[in-house]
């Protein structure tokens, strides 16, 4: 499914006249609301699109999704209409049939597999383009309606590293690489992805970080509260990690299934262990310890399966917007016990 306007032309042009259409419909005197994904791409993209709308002049003010949260719950609705807003902006958070704020003013700018196409929104979705940008790099795209942007390019480079760790070919990346430092941005992504795996899943201080710093040694060498929360969140994770990898996989016919019961969000990494091991395997790790009542999981496989196809295909009665999102060969969601209970025996366990 193509979905929105980088898919004609030149994506890095179209970037940037859409987010010029979408800020000629806010009332300049009203902040955009910029909400984002909790992960290093999305905070990445929030903090471009924060910080060029405030040096145009522009109000804006990040909103970052929390543990378990989505835009489309009531709860997040309220958070972002209790700013007010003239304008929104999805960075990183999907692109689905459903209007987050109905009748405002809205760009979305994602990468992952569109379920939809929003109602009256401009769409900026790099899914099906070859190779496929990451929000981040999407964003910086974006802000170059407001001028150049060169100084934030290493932020998209952090975007790039956490999602797609070579960043696919793209010059941006190596352009950041040769300012900025490879290892830099390498070791940043990886302090700025780790406060939304703990247990408390606070990115408030990797939001922070990437808005105040000039660059990733800010991040890297920082001696600050900030700075400390995100070494202390690497510590956190990689135990949670290390007790989840002792777990033995139980699999049924094509299927790898490793449960866990852990307070932090290492599903998706347990999976990604485990898919090089079982490469022919459609590996799933599934956390039932990260949200009371639910099953968390990530579904991974090293064999070139169509995970989205294959979750659809054995999509549970029950089972919401949490389900099922993402990319081809890196989805997962939340499903309540009795609705996983369900899943799982359509599996064969």
């Amino acid at each position: 499914m193509m979905v929105g306007e980088l898919h004609a032309g030149d994506p890095r042009a179209a970037a940037a006249a859409g987010t010029a259409r979408f800020l000629a419909q806010v009332d300049p005197a009203r902040p955009v609301a910029v909400a984002a994904h909790f992960d290093a791409d999305g905070l990445s993209a929030a903090a471009i699109l924060v910080q060029a709308l405030r040096a145009a002049g522009r109000l804006a003010e990040p909103v970052i999704v929390g543990k378990t949260e989505t835009p489309w719950d009531g709860t997040f609705a309220a958070r972002l209409l209790a700013l007010a807003p003239g304008g929104l902006v999805l960075a990183d958070l999907g692109t689905r049939p459903a209007a987050v704020l109905p009748d405002m003013p809205t760009l979305v700018i994602d990468h992952h597999r569109p379920t939809g196409t929003p109602p009256a929104a401009i769409t900026l979705s790099g899914h099906g383009l070859e190779p496929e940008p990451t929000s981040a790099l999407i964003a910086w795209w974006a802000v170059g309606a407001l001028g150049d942007q060169a100084d934030l390019l290493w932020l998209a480079g952090i975007g790039l590293v956490g999602d797609m760790a070579e960043g696919a070919g793209f010059a941006e990346l190596a352009d950041a690489q040769a300012r900025w430092g490879k290892t830099a941005l390498r070791d940043a992504t990886s302090l700025v992805n780790a406060p939304r795996r703990t247990a408390a899943a606070d990115a408030g201080p990797a939001l922070r970080l990437l808005l105040a710093c000039d660059g990733p040694k800010g991040i890297t060498k920082g001696e600050g509260p900030d700075a400390e929360a995100l070494r202390a969140a690497k510590v956190e994770v990689r135990e949670a990690v290390e007790a989840a990898r002792r777990v033995a996989p139980r699999v049924v016919s094509d299927v790898a299934l490793i449960r866990f019961t852990s307070p932090c969000q290492v599903h998706p990494l347990i999976a990604q262990q485990w898919r090089g091991r079982l490469r022919d395997k459609i590996v799933i790790a599934a956390n039932d310890g990260y949200r009371p009542g639910w099953v968390h999981f990530a579904a991974r496989s090293a064999s070139g399966l169509d995970l989205l196809g294959f979750l659809a295909k054995h999509r549970p009665a029950g089972a919401d917007g949490r389900y099922g999102n993402g990319h081809a060969q890196a989805t997962g969601g939340a499903l309540p016990l009795p609705v996983w209970d369900s899943f799982i025996a359509g599996l064969g366990f």
